[in-house]
């Protein structure tokens, strides 16, 4: 594990910011500073022009960053890959879980700080969804051999379900970071996510950091919706 464990309700939240422009991102920051530990830049956001500046502008200001490539390719493509993103400084970067993608990861991380994030299975999919993209194992099935594949390796930490947390934790360990989108508060529209959880439900099972976008974004007030996110993940204990 490259970062210590998260020990605030501030420090575990993760804000995707998926917004359609820099400014519109620069905006909501502006808006959730001091109620949100970590800033996710995903594809919309980070192929916009100026998005990855965003993401080395924010790292260097001490702002930790969470970018969300989800890599996949050739061993040389995605070790090249890691040790760029490196020298940005972010604090995360994540990558699709395959076994070979996971060691060339780790030979570009080289002895930075970047922690890496192996994606297991994504939180829009369930075994249909599997099944028909010709896998035959379950969602559960894959996300925890693939768990303990990252383990073995020694990867820093996982994406995946809350609903896997606890199933992962006892497979890998205390050590390794679990992040888990798909965190809906009491109330809140699924949308397109099929494996979905409350803030305090996924602490409870183990998760130590929650990614939250919409909603968060989509609310009157970003702020208190963040705030409140906090107090929840604050009353699990």
């Amino acid at each position: 594990m490259t970062l210590p464990k998260p020990t605030t309700p501030l420090d575990r939240l993760m804000l995707a910011l998926d917004v359609e422009t820099v400014d519109a991102a620069r905006r909501m920051i502006e808006h959730t500073h001091g109620a949100v530990g970590v800033y996710k830049i995903g594809y919309r956001l980070a192929y916009q022009p100026g998005g990855l500046a965003l993401a080395q502008e924010l790292s260097q200001a001490g702002v930790p960053v969470f970018l969300d490539l989800k890599l996949l390719d050739i061993d040389n493509t995605v070790s090249q890959g890691v040790e760029a993103v490196a020298r940005l400084g972010v604090a995360f970067l994540t990558l699709h879980a395959y076994p070979k993608a996971i060691r060339a990861a780790i030979a570009g991380k080289g002895t930075s700080k970047l922690t890496l994030l192996g994606v297991t299975v994504l939180t829009s999919m369930d075994d249909a969804d599997l099944d028909a993209a010709g896998y035959r194992l379950s969602a559960a099935d894959l996300v925890l051999a693939r768990a303990k594949d990252a383990a073995a390796a020694g990867l820093d930490g996982l994406v995946s379900s809350a609903a896997e947390v606890a199933a992962i934790r006892a497979a890998v360990g205390p050590d390794m970071v679990l992040v888990t989108p798909g965190i809906r508060p009491a109330g809140a529209e699924a949308s397109d996510q099929k494996r979905v959880m409350t803030p305090a439900d996924a602490i409870r099972a183990g998760a130590d950091y929650l990614v939250i976008g919409r909603p968060i974004l989509a609310a009157v007030d970003p702020r208190a919706a963040a705030l409140q996110v906090l107090d929840d993940i604050a009353a699990a204990g």
